[in-house]
């Protein structure tokens, strides 16, 4: 039993949930809208309340209902909302993409006002293009009471043999927000993927799993588990497919079994494909967790590749959980040191009238913060993507820019985020 109890949307088949049971949390409630994953959910912990369908449907769940589980403030709201809005390998539309949540999930802190909140996503929400983005989370966040700080966590820093970068987001009310720091990395617990692997592709008796291993002695590439909208099970794009290569390992596909005694590459392959056991392996799970994944091989796979490694998840999870039990140092609150992740956009929040490019540039000027024109409409492409920008011509003939609504949805009734979610839903993973 523990004292700590989470909420977790967009559960997918557990890996964040598998990571935070590790860390010390109960689960009062798993949201996840896949079928399959969800029967993964429910087969591995039958005491878990698991709900299928669409986290922002008000018919699939009342958030308000989870403020308290056993009479005590909720601990923790976590979750892995969709990565294809800020994917670079995608069209990074943001705000206008019909599957992202996270805006939406930041929101739902408000809502449920739990004592901490964790969101991770894919590195592309780090980039330069969501920079507004982020600083509208962050904004949104202490405007609602919490102290909320990013940080790219690597998963082959945590005893994960897979270059797997995750954005992740930590928001906490002050009390404990003082509390937390970042898990440290482990670097004497990398692994290749050999090491990973090497009893797996022995299982069925291959003499050449040790040289293979032995072979296989660098870290894999990121696990792509792609969408519902592509083809069958596959580790990867073209330049995924090279680095799977070095490491001896065919990534046109997934194999339903380890090599047998006298296995041999075919002409041109380089080595054997991987089972969706191996995969888990590479992604964190371990033997003695003993998960099954139900559905079938390309499901199952998917279900793998878009998981949130279970040991990153327990290494962030234990840090939030000290926090919450008020446990080590005291560090100094985020709010006192004011990260700005866009300036333009700080800049026109806070003005009720348009400004000049020209006006753009002295203002920031006054702040420390120095940008040439191009780059001031770079920012301004950049937010128009996901905010509504709005143009005055100035008496000088030039344009003037006000800020307008975060196009992102948030819960509006209004949005266009459901009717595109209810024509493209059975392509969504």
């Amino acid at each position: 039993m523990t004292d700590l109890h989470v909420v977790e949307i967009c559960a997918g088949a557990g890996g964040q949930a598998l990571g935070l049971e590790r860390a010390g949390f109960e689960h009062a409630l798993a949201v996840e809208l896949d079928a399959n994953a969800a029967s993964t959910l429910r087969r591995n912990r039958p005491a878990w309340h698991v709900v299928e369908g669409d986290v922002a449907d008000p018919g699939t769940w009342t958030p308000e209902d989870y403020r308290t589980v056993n009479g005590e403030q909720l601990d923790l709201l976590a979750g892995g909302v969709p990565c294809p809005p800020f994917t670079i390998a995608g069209k990074q539309l943001g705000a206008t993409d019909e599957r992202d949540l996270f805006a939406w999930a930041v929101n739902l802190a408000e809502r449920v006002r739990p004592k901490a909140l964790l969101l991770e996503n894919v590195r592309g929400l780090s980039a330069n293009r969501f920079a507004a983005y982020r600083q509208n989370v962050l904004d949104t966040l202490q405007s609602a009471g919490y102290a909320a700080q990013w940080k790219l966590l690597h998963a082959a820093d945590f005893g994960v043999p897979q270059l797997r970068p995750r954005f992740v987001l930590v928001a906490l009310l002050p009390e404990y927000a003082e509390y937390f720091s970042w898990p440290e990395e482990l670097p004497d617990a990398r692994l290749t993927v050999g090491e990973a692997l090497e009893c797996l592709m022995a299982a069925k008796g291959w003499e050449g799993a040790k040289a293979w291993a032995d072979g296989a002695d660098d870290i894999a590439p990121t696990i792509v588990g792609g969408s519902k909208k592509h083809g069958g099970a596959d580790l990867g794009p073209t330049r995924a497919k090279a680095a799977w290569a070095k490491l001896g390992v065919d990534a046109k596909g997934v194999a339903d079994e380890a090599p047998e005694p006298g296995w041999k590459p075919a002409e041109g392959k380089p080595g054997p494909k991987l089972t969706v056991e191996m995969v888990a392996r590479i992604q964190g799970w371990k033997p003695e967790d003993k998960w099954f994944f139900e559905g079938r091989k390309t499901t199952t796979y998917r279900q793998v590749g878009n998981a949130f490694p279970p040991p990153v998840a327990e290494a962030v999870g234990r840090s939030i959980a000290r926090a919450l039990r008020k446990e080590g140092e005291r560090n100094e609150l985020v709010e006192a040191t004011e990260t700005v992740h866009d300036p333009v956009y700080k800049l026109l929040r806070g003005m009720e009238r348009p400004l000049g490019i020209d006006q753009i540039i002295k203002r920031l000027e006054k702040y420390g913060q120095h940008m040439s024109e191009p780059e001031v409409e770079r920012h301004l492409a950049h937010l128009e993507r996901d905010f509504i920008i709005t143009r005055v011509p100035r008496s000088s003939g030039a344009l003037g820019y006000q800020l307008g609504e975060f196009k992102a949805f948030v819960g509006q009734e209004g949005h266009q985020r459901h009717e595109l979610f209810a024509v493209n839903q059975a392509k969504i993973s």
